[in-house]
């Protein structure tokens, strides 16, 4: 992984090439004051001071240039606003004009980053490092880069290198540096005790045996706030197999645990206030001899039977048995992560979760922030009624709607049976994948919702930041 400190500095009046930025609103005041070699040069860049263009100004010899771009509005600097910028430019040390990059600072790292695990050539340029005077924007900005290369790494890693021992594995590694407890369910207790886990991952290769994982920080005194993610790293769909088109990304099955480990990071890396609770259910959707069957009537750890309509509408069976035993400790919080239903990306897309949540308060509060970091939110309803959908004739409750409507509603309606009554609960039913490329954000895993939470998160547990 690249190391993020690297390109993001404390700006000392080292030696380093200036960025001067325009907006449209200034471009045309700017450009008259030019002199005519100058403008000369723009012309010859296809300079048209159009958003997200920049060009090189030469100055008295070959290393002696400066950068001019344009960004949408220089008063509000958003994350990606010099993504592009970053990407761009060659190799070297730059400085914006008036030594302060703001929110632009995680843009310009994410610009950066390259999942380059499996690949033996580098076309990629030398490190771009930013100066800034924002001194104390500097780790936290590096906190959320770490983060969001975190989610990304995780998710891109292909199945067979990202199966439960290696989710169990990651968790580790984030737990070791802030000396975090991480224990572990597997076999006999977790038939016994996560019965649903169990029973969605039981036909996988031994190697690859079903877990719950879970990770402890913080005081006992402060408020207890848990996360808990999806970790199927692989669906087939099970024994209601998918068509191999909607296998070919399956590997990203376990990015709301990739999410929930990334928040979990943050949140030990800034040392909030709360008694942090990780829980990542793992298990690979398999098909086997002893793969869970339509059919099969489940008993959870809640005591609630559920009866299987589909195979494929695993990962809300998992969660089940993970938000339960989150509840068991009284959190004051409870948030999940979730690549769980195609129904969501019918509805709001790829680039915007689905936010699901029990208070209107504290929903408006995470779509709030959202929009604040340019991380966005979509809220859909739980809309009560549609629990008839999950009816079952000779079980508590079924883990598919009937007939296909609101899948993405249902699905979470069968989540909150799950969670504590008067327990406030956010769930985001999330992609954890770029279709397209943007501007930093390259085709592939991405964090979509992890921000958000972070700064709600944030406001709720330390407001005087």
């Amino acid at each position: 992984m690249i190391d993020f400190s690297d390109l993001l500095k404390t700006d000392n009046q080292q030696p380093a090439h200036m960025i001067q930025l325009l907006d449209p609103d200034s471009y045309d005041a700017w450009n008259s004051g030019q002199s005519a070699s100058t403008r000369h040069m723009l012309s010859a860049q296809k300079f048209r001071g159009k958003i997200g263009d920049h060009a090189l100004l030469w100055g008295g010899d070959q290393h002696d240039w400066s950068v001019v771009t344009v960004v949408p509005d220089r008063g509000k600097m958003g994350p990606w606003c010099l993504a592009k910028l970053a990407e761009a430019l060659p190799e070297g040390q730059y400085r914006l004009v008036d030594g302060r990059a703001g929110d632009a600072a995680l843009g310009w790292l994410m610009a950066q980053y390259r999942f380059d695990r499996y690949r033996q050539d580098d076309n990629s340029t030398g490190p771009k490092v930013l100066l800034t005077q924002d001194v104390a924007r500097i780790e936290p900005t590096l906190h959320l880069a770490r983060a969001t290369a975190l989610v990304r790494d995780m998710v891109n890693v292909p199945a067979a290198d990202m199966g439960p021992p290696d989710l169990e594995q990651a968790v580790e590694r984030v737990a070791q540096p802030f000396g975090a407890r991480v224990t572990t369910t597997r076999g006999d207790a977790l038939e016994q005790g996560f019965p649903m886990i169990h029973a969605v991952g039981k036909a996988a290769d031994r190697s690859f045996a079903p877990r719950l994982i879970e990770l402890e920080w913080g005081e006992p005194s402060d408020p207890r706030l848990a996360l808990v993610g999806k970790g199927i790293c692989f669906d087939s769909g099970g024994l209601d197999i998918k068509p191999s088109s909607g296998m070919r990304l399956m590997k990203k099955d376990m990015g709301g645990a990739a999410h929930a480990l990334a928040l979990a990071q943050l949140i030990m890396a800034n040392r909030l206030p709360v008694r942090l609770h990780l829980l990542i259910a793992a298990a690979e959707n398999a098909i086997g001899a002893n793969a869970f069957r339509p059919g099969d009537i489940l008993r959870s750890r809640k005591g609630l039977t559920v009866e299987i309509g589909n195979t494929d509408a695993e990962g809300r069976l998992v969660l089940g048995d993970a938000l339960t035993r989150a509840g068991e400790d009284r959190p004051d919080l409870v948030i999940d992560f979730a690549t769980l239903t195609g129904a969501a990306r019918v509805a709001v897309g790829p680039d915007l979760p689905a936010l699901f949540c029990n208070n209107d308060d504290l929903a408006g509060q995470a779509i709030a922030h959202g929009t604040d970091v340019d991380d966005p939110l979509w809220r859909l309803p739980l809309w009560d009624p549609y629990a008839d959908m999950l009816k079952s004739d000779v079980a508590d409750i079924n883990n598919a709607g009937d007939g296909g409507f609101a899948g993405a509603i249902t699905a979470a309606l069968f989540l909150k049976r799950f969670v504590p009554d008067n327990t406030p609960w956010l769930h985001l039913d999330t992609f954890a994948w770029r279709p397209s490329a943007k501007p930093g954000r390259p085709k592939g895993g991405e964090a979509l919702g992890m921000r958000a939470i972070f700064r709600l998160i944030q406001d709720r547990y330390r407001p005087e930041r």
